[in-house]
């Protein structure tokens, strides 16, 4: 259980954790193990979150939501999933609400809105973002996919990799190019999944995250109706930034959660396991071992609380979310790194929890904004 000494989360926060934790041990832990050989997640986990609450809180009633504005709900979602160690299906909800949610709940007319939200926030559709290409990492002003305006559609030609809910999405809000300009040349569109010209490529094979349905997507003279742009023409790279501390923010709450459940599992087995007469744990070195581990993750725990904080109070800046992404992700690799050694050769195979954590933490210093590049947005603030 969390904290009680933390502050960030009210009793209606805490009400919600319980509902989350019972939806993690009712709806994922028993089908999990079998998303992760299929290599997808099944799409009725978007419908049962939705049915029991679980996305697109600020949603308006009249488009099925709750109405609730406060990404603290968020957190406690990506907190759970990542404490219960679920990631696949962790980033596919927090896709949904953290990543793709907002573009829809602030950039969309009330049409659009009549149009997407009930069916996002119902789960029935599943949503995914296409920014990175084959030949574009983290410059977004390198997109080189193109819409070309016709009358009242825009063409649509270029490729994507690396999107998660690739298989899965029914919307895709896709990044692309209608002018030259390095910033004001990006616009964004909402391409559905029945839209001739789009393909599917590739289900990837990853080192982790089994079950998330990474992909390579397609648009081949995709014709989409002006009335899918997303704001106006030429506002689409300062949209992106707009939304990535927060993305960035997600990644770090899962991050220390994620560490926190891979160290209590880990506490777990140096406590029962013995070796040459005394528990693993016992030994000087794992202690001492375990004493930083627990500290580190309770000091990144108060910052990132102090993020969410902020966030929810739209106080949050990149810089803030920039230094809380890049410390908490590398923080969690190292953690599930250092519990892996911990169980020896068992933390090696597959049937230990440790394993899958090791293997799923890794992309988190990589997705949402590499580790390299995180630190380059703070040098900057810095003046250097």
């Amino acid at each position: 259980m969390p904290d009680a000494t933390r502050t960030v989360y009210d009793e209606d926060h805490e009400l919600f954790r319980q509902t989350v934790q019972s939806f993690i041990k009712a709806e994922v832990a028993p089908y999990d193990e079998e998303w992760e050989q299929r290599g997808i997640v099944d799409r009725s986990l978007f419908r049962k979150a939705g049915e029991a609450g679980l996305l697109l809180f600020a949603t308006p009633q009249e488009h099925g939501g709750a109405g609730i504005d406060d990404w603290r709900f968020n957190a406690v979602l990506d907190e759970e999933f990542g404490r219960a160690g679920h990631a696949s299906a962790g980033l596919g909800l927090a896709l949904q609400n953290d990543v793709v949610g907002p573009y829809l709940l602030e950039l969309t007319d009330e049409e659009q809105q009549s149009r997407w939200l009930p069916g996002m926030t119902s789960g029935e559709l599943i949503g995914a973002i296409a920014m990175t290409e084959p030949g574009t990492g983290s410059d977004l002003s390198g997109i080189a996919t193109r819409a070309v305006r016709d009358k009242d559609t825009y063409v649509l030609n270029g490729s994507k990799t690396f999107i998660s809910n690739g298989q899965n999405a029914d919307l895709v809000v896709v990044a692309a190019r209608t002018s030259e300009d390095r910033h004001r040349g990006l616009t964004l569109f909402v391409v559905e999944s029945d839209m001739p010209g789009f393909e599917r490529g590739r289900n990837l094979e990853k080192l982790g995250l089994h079950g998330q349905d990474t992909s390579e997507l397609h648009f081949t003279d995709v014709r989409v109706p002006v009335t899918n742009r997303l704001g106006a023409e030429g506002e689409g790279f300062f949209q992106l930034v707009r939304n990535l501390p927060q993305e960035r923010l997600s990644l770090a709450v899962t991050a220390v959660s994620a560490a926190e459940g891979v160290l209590a599992r880990t506490m777990e087995y140096v406590t029962e396991r013995h070796a040459f007469g005394q528990k693993i744990g016992s030994f000087q070195h794992n202690r001492f071992l375990l004493a930083e581990l627990h500290t580190e993750v309770d000091i990144a725990r108060v910052f990132v609380d102090h993020c969410v904080d902020l966030h929810a109070q739209a106080r949050l800046t990149p810089v803030q979310a920039a230094k809380a992404k890049w410390w908490c992700t590398e923080l969690q690799v190292r953690v599930a790194d250092r519990c892996l050694q911990l169980h020896g050769g068992y933390g090696y195979m597959r049937e230990y929890p440790v394993s899958r954590a090791f293997a799923d933490a890794r992309i988190q210093t990589i997705y949402g904004g590499t580790t390299e590049i995180m630190k380059e947005i703070i040098g900057r603030d810095l003046g250097l």
